[in-house]
């Protein structure tokens, strides 16, 4: 639970928004929220879920890129010729 959160309400405020709640909403109507936002939940805890196995999934699978090669020029060549040019 946030600490800051919790110093901004006491324990009688709680009490009092619980009281509205219940008397806004009624005994029954509150569980069906309580079950809904627990299914909330849950659905959006699988759905990130997924997709972190999906990126760790695709990060391992992924080749890696081929480390660009150099152009090779062919090795230079001597001329070792006997007449001088002039």
């Amino acid at each position: 639970m946030n600490t800051m959160f919790a110093s901004m309400f006491g324990g009688w405020e709680l009490v009092v928004i619980f009281a509205a709640i219940l008397i806004l909403f009624g005994a029954k109507r509150i569980p069906e929220f309580a079950k809904g936002l627990g299914q909330g939940i849950r659905e959006f805890k699988k759905a990130a879920r997924e997709v972190t196995d999906e990126v760790n999934t695709a990060d391992t699978t992924q080749k890696p890129a081929p480390a660009p090669t150099q152009m090779q020029q062919p090795p230079q060549t001597v001329s070792q010729s006997t007449t001088p040019k002039v």
